[in-house]
């Protein structure tokens, strides 16, 4: 157990071949003024990215061993900064300002590359709480970062932004609209591709899965956990509550393990959900199955926001995961 200071809200294990013991925790923390006062400027908002080492995670990008791993941070003052592992710590390479305004929070960002490791840098999609979406791709493929499009794309806060990791054209967008779309970045993007408005509450999370094509895995505050092919995005292949609202969901890394989903479950601890009844991309169109809990941990006292996998080689049946909570800004690790 340890203490991060600040509220700690997420968290990012290094997929880098070489860094697997090596995390990454982000923390965000508003200051509180004075309730007797009407507020005349900007709220002032901190926070840090504090880097671990397991002794034997923001969000990383994956390269090949050749190539330094890259860290995107997106902040709460409309800012994303890329960072790279140099033998003992980060070191900033470029620092963008996505928003018009500092009162404009970055709410997510996913890179494009995350099952297809390689030596150029992947592209980066950002949502932002004024419910837009923006595109950045390296130049020359090895950076830096450019804007190739942003456009209004929610409502409400999209909560979430997340690359089809096996078309790269396509990506994914939820919000507190309580609307699930998917937008083709070559085309329109006043249009979606689809508009799924099914949900009961805000979208939270989104990951496409890294073995599985078409199949992406959906958190909302409704407790519910859906699965998806995105070629019938309207209707789940399957559902799961989990309880306490599904802020992050996140497949394991590793294809003998390619069923299992980890969800931090807010006001309800950390999850490990199975859904044994994946097999293949084929097997979609007939899945009628719900997953089930196999393992949960419980030891956070506060909201449970941010948790990831290892990517190294597990011992056994057990992968090492990391996660945090917000109040209580605690950081745990433990095994399942």
């Amino acid at each position: 157990m340890f203490d991060t200071i600040y509220p700690a809200d997420s968290v990012e294990f290094c997929p880098h071949e070489n860094l697997h013991d090596i995390f990454v925790v982000g923390t965000y923390k508003l200051d509180q003024e004075d309730g007797d006062t009407e507020r005349t400027t900007p709220q002032h908002r901190r926070g840090q990215c504090r880097v671990f080492r397991m002794a034997s995670e923001t969000n990383l990008c994956h390269m090949s061993p050749s190539s330094p791993a890259t860290l995107g941070i997106a902040d709460s003052e409309g800012n994303i900064t890329l960072h790279q592992w140099q033998e003992t710590g980060l070191r900033q390479i470029q620092g963008i300002q996505i928003a018009e305004s500092s009162e404009i929070l970055c709410l997510s960002l996913d890179w494009s590359n995350r099952r297809t490791p390689g030596t150029q840098l992947g592209s980066l999609v950002v949502s932002l709480s004024d419910g837009s979406l923006s595109i950045w791709r390296p130049e020359n493929g090895t950076g830096p970062l450019s804007v190739q499009s942003s456009w209004h794309a929610h409502d409400y806060e999209p909560w979430i932004a997340a690359w089809n990791y096996w078309d790269t054209n396509m990506v994914f967008s939820g919000g507190d609209d309580l609307q699930m779309k998917g937008w083709d970045v070559r085309e329109d993007l006043m249009k979606p591709i689809f508009v799924n408005k099914r949900f009961d509450a805000g979208i939270t999370s989104i990951q496409s899965h890294p073995y599985i094509e078409n199949l992406i895995a959906v958190g909302s505050y409704d407790n519910l956990v859906r699965l998806f092919d995105i070629r019938k995005p309207s209707v789940p292949i399957s559902q799961i509550d989990v309880g306490g609202g599904a802020w992050r969901v996140k497949w394991h890394p590793s294809s003998t393990r390619k069923n299992d989903l980890l969800v931090a479950c807010m006001h309800d601890g950390f999850k490990i959900v199975s859904f044994d009844h994946l097999l293949s991309d084929d097997s979609l169109r007939t899945n009628t199955g719900n997953g089930r809990i196999i393992k949960r941990f419980d030891e956070h006292e506060s909201l449970a926001y941010g948790v990831d996998w290892s990517y190294a080689t597990p011992e056994g049946d057990q992968t090492m995961i990391a996660s945090c909570s917000f109040y209580d800004h605690l950081l745990h690790t433990w095994s399942g």
